[in-house]
C-alpha cells in the first residue's frame, strides 16, 4: 500500500504544498520542486485574492449583472445540488455506523401432517387442560428488530470521513464554479464596451471616408484627380460600413452570452458606452508571498479529493478483516389474536452474533484495494497539477499585465501620431502635394491602430479580472 501524509506548510509561492511520505514507486512525484526567485518578494498583506468582488469590481452596472448571474446561473444550480447530494451522502455513511432498527409484523397459517414429529407434537400437546392445538395453526408476530455491525476496524468511520472530504471539496468546487463565474461576466461585459468603442471609431471613420471621398469627387470634376481616386476613396468606404455590421453582429452575439450567463432571455445589456478607454483595471496587490495561491478553490478542492482518497484506502483495506454483526430481536408471537399480547407466555426476544470475515472473494477485495489505491496516486497527480497550473496562469497574468501596460501606452502614442497625420495627408492632397493613394492609407492605419488601442484596452481589463480569478477571488 502507498501512504500519504498531507501536511500543510507555506512556500513562497503560498501554495499549500504537500509532504509527501511514499513508498519509492511515489519518490519522483514527491520530489522538491524549484520555485522562481521572481515570487519571492515581500507584497502587501491585503490581496487582491482575498478582496470581495463588490469591491474589486467598480462599474455598477457590471456589480447587478454579477448579482444576477450569481442568482440564474443554472451551471451554479446544477453545482450547488451536487452539494446537497454530498450532504445526503454524509447522513447514509452516518447512518452506518448505528443500530439498523425496525418493526414487523407478520400473519400466516400452516397445516403439517399428523404423523409427522411437529404434528405428533401438537396432536398431544394441550395449551390448557382439556385444550389441544388448534389445526390448522396460525402464526401472528410482532417484533422489533436490531442489526448492528461494529465498527471494529473503523471501516465505516473511515467512509464517513472520506463523505466529509468530498462534501467539502463540492463546496470548493462552487466556489471555483463561482469564481470562474464571475469572471466570465466581466470579461465579456468588458468586451461588449470594447465592442461599443470600435463601433463609435468606426462610424467616426465612415465621416471622415465620406468627407474624403466628397472632395475627390469636386476634384475629379475640376480635372486634378482621376475616376481611379474616386473609386478607391468610395471601395474604402463600403469596406468600413461592412466592418460596421459586423460590429453590430458581435455586439449582440456578446450580449446574447452574456444573458445566456444570466440565465435570462435575449435583452439589451445595460452599460455606459463612453468611457471605455477612460477605464482603468483594477490595482493588482498580489499579497504576501505565503498567500499568494492559498485561497485558490480548485486547489483546496484537489486536497479534499486527496484526503477522500487517502481514507478510501483505509475503508478498502478494512474490507478484508472479520466483521462483527449484532442481531437482536424482540416481541410478540402466538397462534391466536387473544393470546398475542399475553405475558409471558407471547413473548419472543433474540439476540445473538457473527463473526464473518472475507475467504471465497477475497480477489474481489484485492481488486478493489488495488484501484482504490491507485484513485489515491491519481488523486495526487490531480493535487500536484493544481498546483502547478494555478502558478503558472499567475505568473503569466502578472507578466501579461505589465506588458500590456507598456503596449497600451506606445499604442495611445501611435494613435495620436496617426491622428495628426491624417490632418496633415488632407491638407497636402488638396494642396496636391501628396496622392490620393497616401491619404487612403493614413486613415487605414489611423482605423486599424485605434482598433488594436481598444483591443490592447479590453486586454489589460481582462487581465485583471483573470488575475483576480487565478488568485482565488472572486467567490466572497
Amino acid at each position: 500500500m502507498h501512504k500519504i501524509k498531507i501536511n500543510k506548510f507555506l512556500i513562497p509561492l503560498g501554495i499549500c504544498l504537500a509532504v509527501v511520505s511514499c513508498t519509492p514507486a511515489l519518490a519522483p512525484l514527491a520530489a522538491t520542486k524549484a520555485v522562481p526567485e521572481s515570487f519571492d518578494k515581500s507584497m502587501d498583506t491585503i490581496t487582491t485574492a482575498t478582496a470581495p468582488w463588490r469591491t474589486y469590481f467598480k462599474d455598477q452596472n457590471l456589480i447587478h449583472l454579477i448579482d444576477i448571474a450569481l442568482q440564474n446561473n443554472q451551471e451554479l444550480q446544477i453545482t450547488l445540488q451536487e452539494i446537497e447530494i454530498a450532504k445526503n451522502d454524509i447522513r447514509v455513511r452516518k447512518g452506518a455506523l448505528l443500530p439498523k432498527v425496525g418493526i414487523g409484523a407478520g400473519a400466516g397459517i400452516e397445516k403439517v401432517g399428523r404423523y409427522t414429529s411437529q404434528g405428533a407434537g401438537d396432536a398431544s400437546t394441550e395449551i390448557r387442560p382439556g385444550l389441544e392445538m388448534p389445526e390448522p395453526l396460525g402464526d401472528l408476530k410482532i417484533a422489533a428488530y436490531a442489526n448492528w455491525e461494529v465498527d471494529i476496524w473503523k471501516k465505516l468511520r473511515s467512509s464517513k470521513k472520506a463523505a466529509i472530504s468530498r462534501y467539502l471539496s463540492t463546496v470548493e468546487g462552487k466556489n471555483f464554479v463561482i469564481t470562474n463565474l464571475i469572471a466570465e461576466v466581466a470579461n465579456s461585459y468588458y468586451e461588449l464596451l470594447a465592442l461599443d468603442s470600435q463601433l463609435d471609431i468606426v462610424k467616426q471613420t465612415i465621416n471622415l471616408q465620406s468627407n474624403a471621398l466628397e472632395i475627390v469627387k469636386i476634384q475629379k470634376e475640376a480635372a486634378r484627380t482621376t475616376e481611379l481616386a474616386v473609386q478607391k476613396f468610395q471601395a474604402e468606404v463600403m469596406a468600413s460600413k461592412s466592418m460596421e455590421f459586423e460590429i453590430l453582429q458581435n455586439i449582440k452575439e456578446t450580449e446574447n452570452k452574456i444573458n445566456f450567463l444570466l440565465g435570462q432571455y435575449p435583452q439589451e445589456i445595460k452599460r455606459d458606452k463612453t468611457n471605455f478607454v477612460d477605464l482603468i483595471p483594477s490595482g493588482i496587490s498580489s499579497g504576501i508571498p505565503a498567500q499568494l495561491l492559498a485561497n485558490r478553490p480548485d486547489i483546496k478542492q484537489a486536497e479534499l479529493e486527496l484526503e477522500a482518497a487517502k481514507l478510501d484506502v483505509k475503508t478498502a483495506r478494512a474490507e478484508f478483516y472479520p466483521s462483527l454483526d449484532i442481531t437482536a430481536a424482540v416481541g410478540f408471537n402466538a397462534f391466536k389474536p387473544s393470546y398475542l399480547f399475553t405475558l409471558p407466555e407471547s413473548l419472543l426476544y433474540a439476540l445473538a452474533g457473527d463473526l464473518t470475515a472475507p475467504l471465497i472473494n477475497r480477489n474481489a477485495l484485492k481488486a478493489e484495494y488495488s484501484s482504490a489505491n491507485a484513485r489515491q496516486i491519481q488523486a495526487l497527480y490531480n493535487y500536484e497539477r493544481s498546483i502547478l497550473n494555478a502558478y503558472l496562469e499567475v505568473s503569466s497574468q502578472l507578466s501579461k499585465i505589465n506588458n500590456l501596460e507598456k503596449s497600451y501606452d506606445l499604442k495611445s502614442q501611435q494613435v495620436a501620431a496617426l491622428n495628426r497625420s491624417i490632418a496633415v495627408a488632407g491638407d497636402l492632397f488638396k494642396s496636391a502635394r501628396v496622392d490620393y493613394f497616401e491619404v487612403l492609407m493614413t486613415q487605414r492605419d489611423a482605423l486599424e491602430s485605434k482598433l488594436e488601442l481598444i483591443e490592447t484596452k479590453k486586454a489589460q481589463l481582462n487581465a485583471s479580472v483573470l488575475v483576480y480569478r487565478d488568485l482565488g477571488g472572486g467567490w466572497k
